[in-house]
Order: C-alpha cells, then structure tokens, then sequence
C-alpha cells in the first residue's frame, strides 16, 4: 500500500449489511487510523464515517417479479458503480452480502487486479455446493457467518475463514424474560406465544393464515394466551392487520420490529424457517418452525436434487440433528404446528433438555464477529 492509508471500498445490501458494514468500518479504522471508506451503505455505515456514494437501500429488491422490474436499474448501477470504483483504486472491495449484485462486481474487480473480499456466505451448505468454486473466481477471501462453511470453501480451494456471526454477539447469554415483557407492555404472568410469519410479504401471504388457523386452536387449548407478532415494516404490519381481519382471534398484539424482544419475551416461538430461527435460538427460546414455498419451485428444486440437507432450519443443522421440529411443505398445517407448540408448552423437561444444547451453539458462533472479520480483511491487505 506504499505506506499510505489504505482506501476501502464497500457495498452492502439491506439493513443487515448495513449493521455488518457499520461493525466492520469502525473496526477497519482501529486498525487503519486514515483509512477512506466509500461505496454503497446506510445509515449506521454513514455514521462512522463512510461515504455513501448510493444508499444500500437501493439494492433492497426481493422477489422475482420485482427483481425483473429494476433489473435495468441494478445492471446499470452496477456498471457505473464498477467504473468508479476502478477509477479510485481501492486497496480491497468488501461486498455484504447481496450476491446477486455483488459477487458479479467482484469478479469483475478481481479480473481488474483488485483485491475482493466476499462478507457472508450464501447457504452453499444447504444447496448447490458447486457455487463456492464460482465464488472463489470472485472473491480473493470469503468470511463466513457458519462454522460448517469454510470446509465446504476449502474443498474447492478457496480461502474462507469463519469470523463468528454478529447476532451471536448481540444476544446476551441468558436473556431476560421478564425485562423483555416490561419493555413491550405484556403481562408479566401469562403464556405468550410469540408468531413470526416472515419479513417478506410473499413469506406472510403464504404462511399467515396457516400460522393464523394454528394460533386459533392453540388459543382453545392454553388458557389466557397472549399472542406477540413483530412486522418487519410497515408493509408488513399491513400485511399482518389484513390477515386477522374476521379472524376472531384475540390478545393478538402486533409490535413495529422489536423481533428481539418478542421471542425473549415469548415461552414458545412459532416460526418461518430463515435467520428468526436462529435468533430465537439464541433467545434461549423453545420455537416450532413452519415454512412453505410455491409448489412449482419446490419440485423443481427437488428434482433437480439442488438441496444438499435434510435439515431446513438453522438450529438443526448447526447441532446437526432435529433439536426443534421443523414442518415443510404438506406437513406445515394448522393442526401440526398447533400439536407441536403445544409439546413445548406442556413438557417442562423438554424445554429444560434443550437449553444446553441452545448454550453451546450460541458459544461456537460468538467470537466478536466484526473485529475477527476485520482482522481477516488487514491480512489480506498485508499479503
């Protein structure tokens, strides 16, 4: 770097990437007092000091139909984002998560001479092993949320360190039922269910009015029961209001994000499949995982034998066996989910046996994840 402090370029997608960014950046400048940060990020990243060329919220686009909508506007983004880029010359490119945009500006930087690195893993462990040869073409290093994940990198020869995962370090180790229930208003004594249906609008139109059904049977079974569901965003929120309209279900409330605070507050999580698994697992809470795809894709995806596990949700396939019940497809029923959440809620023993099992997940993922990443980024730097 001849001498001089180092220019770090990076692009994060969503709030996610931009809570990574934000850790990362204020790491990186520990250790490279100087150092510029510039690319595509969000408030928190902004905050210490980078500078937002484009605002991450801009590659927030889910969903096919949307996707093909700005696909014009992504590609060409892209290709303007890649000039700038090559004209400022950083020392190395972090791309967050967002691979759909950022593993192919990354090839394209690294075939320029430019040092790429590749922030969060997509889930090579759960389908299509094959992609992590075609990341490795993009990144010079990947750092990975998941344990399980540089062995599968370094099958193919590329160089992936696992760095710990962020929510590992936000969750406390024993978190505080009672503290979580004052803060959002919810009685200090009665069952709590907490219900997630997902942060996406197509995950709450097709998983909402199973998980409405099996909240409406569990209701008849537990007594006093108070039903806690958090929206991810306002879209959400008017997603989830528009399914309980004519449900007649009761003590339903509805909170504004507060996803944390809910399943800690909970006795039982009942749940999509996706990274709220993981969080109620390190909310140290017992959880039922429901989660349904389109017909279409999931014979696709099964025929073309793309899925590499049995195991959909990440508890199981972090302890590497069924520690919470996991119902797909046919089997995600209002009658099931209701069976299973009500296991949770009279086996006492159960919950206990789990907990342990909880703990030590929750110790292997945590290991300071934005300063190991950091460190791993100022080696690459250094070779």
């Amino acid at each position: 770097m001849d001498g001089r402090a180092p220019r770090i370029a990076l692009v994060a997608g969503e709030a996610s990437g931009d809570l990574l960014g934000a850790g990362l950046v204020a790491e990186l400048k520990q250790r490279f007092p100087g150092a510029t940060f510039a690319g595509i990020g969000g408030p928190r990243m902004r905050a210490e000091g980078f500078d937002a060329w484009h605002d991450s919220g801009e590659l927030a686009v889910m969903g096919l139909a949307e996707v093909l909508r700005h696909l014009p506007r992504l590609l060409r983004l892209r290709r303007n984002l890649c000039r700038r880029l090559l004209d400022w010359k950083p020392d190395v490119f972090i791309g967050i998560d967002a691979p759909d945009f950022n593993l192919g500006l990354e090839r394209r930087l690294k075939q320029a001479g430019l040092r790429t690195v590749h922030y969060v893993s997509p889930s090579v462990w759960a389908w299509r092993e094959g992609r992590a040869a075609k990341i490795g073409r993009s990144a010079d290093l990947v750092l990975c949320l998941f344990p399980m994940e540089p062995p599968i990198y370094q099958r193919h020869g590329v160089d992936a360190r696992f760095v710990g995962h962020p929510l590992a370090d936000a969750f406390p180790a024993q978190p505080d039922r009672a503290a979580a229930r004052a803060r959002l208003g919810l009685p200090a004594d009665a069952p709590v269910l907490a219900v997630l249906p997902g942060s996406r609008l197509g995950e709450i139109r097709r998983l909402w009015p199973v998980f409405i059904e099996a909240t409406k049977l569990l209701t008849l079974q537990v007594p006093g029961l108070v039903v806690a569901v958090p929206a991810a965003d306002p879209a959400c929120r008017a997603a989830i209001e528009k399914g309980l309209d004519g449900s007649q279900l009761a003590n339903v409330a509805i909170f504004d994000g507060q996803a944390h605070d809910v399943m800690v507050a909970a006795d039982v999580v009942m749940l999509a499949s996706g990274t709220a698994a993981l969080e109620a697992m390190l909310a140290k809470r017992p959880m039922v995982v429901g989660y349904r795809i389109s017909a279409l894709t999931y014979r696709l995806v099964m025929s073309l034998g793309m899925m590499r596990t049995s195991r959909y949700s990440l508890p199981n396939v972090l302890a590497n066996e069924p520690i919470v019940p996991e119902l797909m497809q046919r089997d995600c029923t209002p009658e099931n989910l209701a069976g299973a959440v009500m296991t949770w809620f009279r086996d006492p023993e159960a919950r206990a046996a789990l907990l342990p099992r909880y703990e030590h997940i929750h110790a292997k993922l945590r290991g300071d994840a934005s300063k190991a990443a950091a460190e791993a980024v100022a080696g690459l730097l250094a070779r």
